[in-house]
């Protein structure tokens, strides 16, 4: 299911990561400059359960003109019938990504998203820049449960059914939106309505001797998705995603 550009690089990057320090990235974009929905086969979209993509910031051709495009695909994708998921990554504050309207390319594309679960930081540059900036390295530190909360609120009032944020060590913060909207995700999925309507759930992270966290938020997202695909409770959803992530 990959598919070849002839004449282009590969993407590749390089990871930094220092002990006691979050990793860092540096990355040649290569084919992924020019990755848009045209790449995608909704035909097999249309077979899976769910469509996760993954790091809009690094994906220069999505993200142009406020994320036309990338609204564009998630509304093919769920049309599809797939239940829809999107992760994020940091926009680079120097690159091309730190001058996109965030905000409003998540109210356009949310409303055909799924299930969306940013870092704190990811979704604070984009819908809190004024404290991203302001906090610095302090975030985890200077943030409250109320702030997460209202977070997670304004992701579901743009159109999200699922909710949440990753807190690194701090875990995982999860909120779901009412049965009426779920209903669509039960049709496709094994969830209970009853057990992931209207719900905020809060899991603390395991605690591990931590080598590096390159891939810890991929692997919670992972476990998050995998624990719907197998039809268990947003509780034990969100206990997956911090012990995969772990």
């Amino acid at each position: 299911y990959i598919k070849v550009k002839t004449g282009q690089k590969s993407s590749y990057t390089l990871v930094l990561s220092p002990q006691l320090v979050d990793r860092m990235f540096l990355q040649y974009s290569g084919t992924n400059a020019t990755f848009s929905s045209a790449d995608i086969d909704y035909a097999v979209v249309s077979a899976a359960k769910i469509f996760h993509l993954g790091y809009p910031p690094l994906l220069p051709a999505l993200i142009a003109d406020n994320g036309a495009e990338l609204t564009y695909l998630f509304s093919r994708a769920g049309e599809a019938g797939t239940i829809t998921s999107l992760d994020m990554s940091l926009p680079d504050p120097g690159g091309v990504a730190s001058h996109v309207n965030w905000r409003e390319l998540l109210r356009r594309t949310l409303p055909h998203v799924d299930v969306f679960i940013p870092s704190l930081e990811e979704i604070m540059f984009m819908l809190r820049r004024d404290d991203f900036d302001c906090w610095g390295d302090q975030i985890m530190k200077r943030v409250s449960g109320a702030y997460v909360d209202a977070l997670t609120n304004e992701i579901l009032d743009m159109g999200s059914c699922v909710a949440g944020v990753k807190l690194g060590e701090y875990g995982i913060y999860i909120r779901t939106a009412n049965a009426t909207r779920l209903s669509r995700m039960s049709e496709r999925l094994p969830i209970r309505l009853d057990e992931w309507s209207d719900r905020q759930v809060w899991h603390p992270a395991f605690a591990v001797n931590v080598v590096g966290t390159t891939g810890a938020g991929d692997s919670a997202y992972a476990g998050f998705l995998t624990a719907m695909l197998k039809g268990l409770s947003v509780e034990n959803a969100a206990r997956w995603a911090c012990a995969v992530g772990a």
